[in-house]
């Protein structure tokens, strides 16, 4: 039986565990403990590949609840529609969960292609989930409705839709009480999160519309996923309140000026805003909306021209996060442990034994991936990406 023992790192869980062994049989972390001796196991009849940890930190892979991996865009016309993501994009960018979903297009865009890219994904070896509907009320679904997608398809954990933007439905409160509570009863019944993510635009309303659902409802603050809160810095402030009340606040890595959204807080230093704030960090995320991408009138051309978010836009804000000086295990519990906490992902998020072997492990000096383990399998070593898509 083959085992991968990673060695001398400094975990953490995300809870700092000191130098510890890492032991992964499987897909599973079996053992962590001071020091697992490899002689042992080879005597025990293990084939044992050793991964050194040395002036290495050993984290939970990411997770990311916002990509667009089947391709996203096409609001300026065909030409801006995004491929496919492939494997390695995904897996250089330190993702170990991905979760799919559609965007302002979910009429020539389908949850059917969305849900056998998800597969696809899945057979390569990353772990894949995604959202049914889209930015419409009603929502695209791919059985009878939103509860019945929830209940008999086994990667649907929750809805998609959005809110406050001019590429919304529109929808009035009541609707949008009443695709939440499908949402949420499909979750109950099927036992998942059944969480709706919320794409917030910069509509007048911003975030008031959810707050009325939660005052008007017995629905639970946190069964919402609101996201690209850091959009603007009227969005951001409107999300500190929304905070207060026990919300979640998802930042978008990819929404930054970096990358041309000149309205955008940049995503690392939102966070440093809702600490400052007395957010409690356990309802704060972060997503990629990877692939994703707008378009906008060129102010010197007049000319369209897109603005995409990239993949690797988590991993960029989760090093200027720790960089900043926010603590380690914050950083980690944004990008990988609250979420995997939200969306009811119980063997995601923890380095933790029984727990899936999903461990980036990074140089504590170059704050670069040196080594990636995705369900026990090795995807880079030494700072090399080992494996790649099928059609790559």
């Amino acid at each position: 039986m083959d085992c991968i023992l990673i060695k001398e790192s400094e975990v953490f869980a995300p809870e700092p565990l000191g130098k510890k062994d890492i032991l992964i049989i499987g897909d599973k972390i079996t053992r962590i403990n001071n020091f697992i001796n490899s002689k042992t196991l080879k005597a025990a009849g293990f084939n044992v590949e050793i991964i050194s940890g040395k002036n290495c930190f050993a984290i939970p892979g990411f997770i990311d609840q916002h990509l667009h991996f089947n391709g996203a865009g096409g609001e300026g016309g065909p030409l801006y529609r995004t491929p496919p993501l492939q494997l390695s994009t995904l897996l250089e960018a330190g993702i170990t969960t991905a979760v799919g979903l559609l965007g302002t297009d979910g009429s020539t865009r389908s949850l059917r292609e969305l849900y056998m890219k998800s597969c696809s994904l899945e057979l390569e070896g990353l772990t894949t989930k995604i959202f049914t509907g889209s930015y419409q009320i009603p929502s695209p679904v791919l059985t009878s409705d939103i509860t019945t997608d929830l209940a008999l398809i086994d990667k649907v954990i929750g809805l998609k839709i959005a809110y406050s933007d001019h590429r919304s439905s529109h929808a009035s409160i009541e609707k949008l009480k009443e695709v939440i509570s499908q949402s949420r009863i499909g979750g109950i019944i099927s036992g998942k999160s059944g969480v709706v993510m919320i794409h917030i635009g910069e509509g007048p309303s911003r975030l008031k519309p959810l707050l009325n659902v939660i005052k008007g409802t017995d629905i639970p603050i946190q069964q919402l996923a609101p996201t690209h809160l850091n959009r603007s810095e009227q969005v951001l402030e409107e999300s500190i309140e929304y905070g207060k009340q026990g919300g979640y606040i998802d930042l978008s890595a990819g929404v930054s000026r970096k990358y041309g959204f000149s309205t955008a807080v940049n995503p690392s230093e939102a966070v440093s805003v809702l600490f400052q704030e007395g957010i409690p960090e356990n309802i704060i995320t972060m997503s990629s909306d990877g692939n994703g991408v707008m378009t906008i009138n060129d102010p010197v051309t007049g000319n369209k021209k897109p603005l995409m978010a990239p993949v690797g836009a988590l991993l960029e804000e989760f090093v200027k996060i720790i960089s900043s000086g926010i603590p380690l295990e914050s950083a980690i519990r944004i990008t990988s442990t609250n979420i995997a906490d939200h969306l009811s992902l119980f063997s995601k998020g923890r380095i933790i034994e029984g727990k899936d072997a999903d461990i980036i492990l990074f140089d504590e000096n170059s704050l670069s991936i040196q080594s990636l383990v995705v369900k026990g399998e090795i995807s880079i070593i030494n700072g090399q990406l080992k494996k790649k898509g099928i059609f790559e």
